[in-house]
Parts: C-alpha cells; sequence; structure tokens
C-alpha cells in the first residue's frame, strides 16, 4: 500500500497477504483523487468517513492530503488493528479507526461529513440501500460528495443525488451529492 500524495507521499505499507480486504489500485486511487480535488479542497477544515476501511488507505490518503478529521469504519478485527498500526507509524491524531458495522453506525451517526467513501464488498448484502441510509440520515453535509466503490452489475444512476460515474480498470465509482 503506497500513499500518492501529500505529508506522506511514498510512503508504503506492507498488508499482510491474509487479509480480505481488496486495496484500491494505485492507478483507481490517483484517478480518484484527481477527480476528488475538482470537488474538494482538503485543506479546508474537511470531516470524512471511510465506510468499509478495509486497509484504511484511503483514510490514509485522506490525512496525508490535509483531512481534517477522517473516522474510518471497519467491522474486521485484523483489518481495524493494521488501520490503528499505521496511524500509530505516522503519528497522526486526525484519523479515528473505529471497529464496527457499517450499518449500525450509519444509523447511530449524529455527525455530518464533507466527504463520505464507501468500499463495501461487491456481494454485500444491502449494497444497493448504502446511498439511502446516508442520505436518509443526514450523514452528508450540503454541498457534500459521497463516493462509492462497486462492481460493475450495480447501477445507481437513478438515485436521485446521483451526479457522475467514473470507470477506472475494474473499479467503478459512483459521486452523489
Amino acid at each position: 500500500m503506497r500513499v500518492i500524495s501529500g505529508i506522506y507521499k511514498r510512503r508504503r505499507f506492507d498488508v499482510p497477504h491474509s487479509f480480505k480486504a481488496r486495496p484500491t489500485t494505485d492507478f483507481a486511487k490517483e484517478n480518484l483523487f484527481n477527480v476528488l480535488s475538482n470537488y474538494l479542497d482538503f485543506e479546508d477544515n474537511i470531516h470524512a468517513l471511510d465506510l468499509f476501511a478495509g486497509t484504511g488507505s484511503i483514510s490514509l490518503e485522506l490525512v496525508s492530503r490535509g483531512c481534517d478529521q477522517v473516522v474510518s469504519i471497519e467491522k474486521d478485527r485484523d483489518h481495524h488493528a493494521f488501520i490503528c498500526k499505521v496511524m500509530n507509524e505516522v503519528k497522526t491524531d486526525k484519523c479515528i479507526p473505529i471497529r464496527g458495522d457499517v450499518f449500525k453506525y450509519i444509523q447511530s451517526c449524529h455527525n455530518q461529513f464533507d466527504f463520505i467513501f464507501a468500499d463495501p464488498p461487491y456481494e454485500l448484502k444491502g449494497l444497493e440501500t448504502i446511498p439511502d441510509l446516508i442520505f436518509e440520515h443526514g450523514l452528508l453535509k450540503d454541498e457534500g460528495l459521497f463516493v462509492l466503490e462497486h462492481g460493475k452489475k450495480n447501477n445507481f444512476e437513478s438515485h436521485p443525488h446521483f451526479i457522475e460515474r467514473r470507470v477506472y480498470g475494474s473499479v467503478n465509482f459512483s459521486f452523489f451529492q
């Protein structure tokens, strides 16, 4: 896992081979952040939420680029421990890793975020409900941006908050505002 840009640029962290998470590729991550930079200034007091954080690659990239606070939600014990370890290694207090279920977190969260990123397992039961849950529970600030990584078969283009879709190889991102 490599940090693409920001204060931790070029830092590498070895993800254990036993992990189930599929980290977003450097190619897809770089392209995603190129698009995001047109919507957000990460150094402008941005509060972000990383759902299904996996290895913490996106959370670390957000912190590296200047986000004021990143909340990372990851259910798997080992993945959560890895995120905590990486954040300790870079000596940041800007990331709050939480071990828990994303759906329960969404229902109980009372905070709003400027940016929400969700990278669920592509075959996750209930994946199609994530955009509605985000908006029903008011997790996204006005003018905020929500990005959902998903498989090819998922179609969110009829969602009322949908604004754009990008494909990088086999990685599909849908943008909502």
